[in-house]
């Protein structure tokens, strides 16, 4: 009886490893086409979903674009729109504030306040469309990217 059980034992084995060895062998390399890391529905899900939010942020207005040479004589009053980017390139000019606050000076990380000039050559930032923006104390030469428009 001895001999039956541990031939018994010895097949069970055997057929296990079989099995397992056959499971394996039918399985693709992973990340191939047998195999995907990701399915096929997954990836046209995220790409449609990525397609869709670049079109929304394209449509913003000209944010996107380059930078426009905008002159401003003195008294003229640029008010710029939400993310509107100005940099001052000559004249002197002084912001115009919002009870929201003033216009981001990145150049230097400070916020500008009514009645403070813009400083030359930095990157300043309109935050929100409340009518933010710059007056021209003498003729000014600006770089705007963004939304603005011009008042006298």
């Amino acid at each position: 009886m001895g001999k039956y059980k541990s031939a018994f034992i010895a097949g069970l084995i055997l057929t296990f490893l079989l099995g397992y060895g056959i499971g394996i062998a039918s399985m693709g390399e992973p990340g191939s086409e047998d195999d995907p890391l990701v399915t096929k529905s997954y990836v046209d899900k995220v790409v449609s979903e990525l397609k869709s939010y670049l079109d929304k942020s394209s449509s913003v207005g000209q944010s996107i674009g380059s930078f426009e040479v905008v002159y401003l004589e003195r008294g003229d009053r640029l008010i710029a729109g939400k993310g509107t980017e100005i940099i001052l390139r000559s004249g002197i000019a002084t912001v115009v504030d919002s009870e929201n606050g003033g216009i981001a000076d990145v150049t230097d990380g400070k916020d500008l306040k009514r009645t403070e000039r813009a400083p030359q050559n930095h990157l300043l930032i309109v935050p929100r469309d409340d009518g933010r923006g710059l007056i021209a104390e003498t003729n000014v030469v600006l770089t705007v990217r963004g939304s603005f428009k011009v008042t006298r």
